[in-house]
């Protein structure tokens, strides 16, 4: 695919996360599966945009999080989905960058506390203060599946279930934040010397 395309596919993506649509009653979500793409305008939305895109993963998780949003990610289900990815497929890898790691809330906060239980298949690192972190979360299944949205502060994004080119550009971002990242002193394992 051409650099062209993919410029484009972006291009879409960002005009998406910045649409507004009259938002889906309550209790939309837990139960309803989202289409392949859909427009996310509710903290209810995307939760289940979380847990169907995790659920995608076969192998890799990445997640770009500026706190380790609670409302999204110390919740059953999607602890329940990786669970399940990490202990069914042993090369199964998760992956968690925070962006802005003074604003996170860790205490207490259960996925941070399986992380440490399963250190060797979820990996947690904190973006350096000096670097500009970007205002956006992102979620991706295996350069496929993605949950995006433009601003972390709130609730609108998309969810587009099978978009590898999207997808892609955003784990190159992810991947270029993540090589320059340490894991946070509270989960180190001390080793012996």
């Amino acid at each position: 695919m051409s650099p062209g395309v993919e410029i484009a596919q972006y291009n879409v993506l960002e005009e998406l996360a910045h649409a507004r649509y009259v938002p889906e009653p309550d209790g939309f979500g837990a139960s309803v599966p989202l289409e392949p793409l859909a427009v996310l305008t509710s903290v209810s939305e995307a939760r289940a945009a979380v847990n169907q895109v995790a659920g995608r993963a076969q192998r890799l998780l990445s997640i770009y999080t500026p706190n380790l949003e609670p409302e999204l990610y110390d919740q059953s289900d999607f602890l329940e989905v990786v669970k399940r990815l990490v202990l069914a497929r042993p090369f199964a890898k998760v992956r968690v960058l925070i962006g802005e790691p003074g604003r996170s809330s860790a205490d207490g906060h259960r996925f941070l506390a399986m992380a440490r239980r399963l250190s060797s298949c979820i990996d947690v690192r904190n973006l350096p203060a000096r670097h500009g972190a970007p205002h956006c979360a992102y979620l991706i299944a295996d350069e496929r599946a993605i949950m995006y949205r433009l601003r972390a502060d709130c609730w609108d994004g998309i969810a587009d279930l099978d978009n590898a080119p999207v997808a892609r550009l955003y784990l190159h971002e992810f991947d270029q934040l993540w090589d320059t990242c340490t894991p946070p002193e509270s989960l180190r394992i001390a080793r012996p010397a």
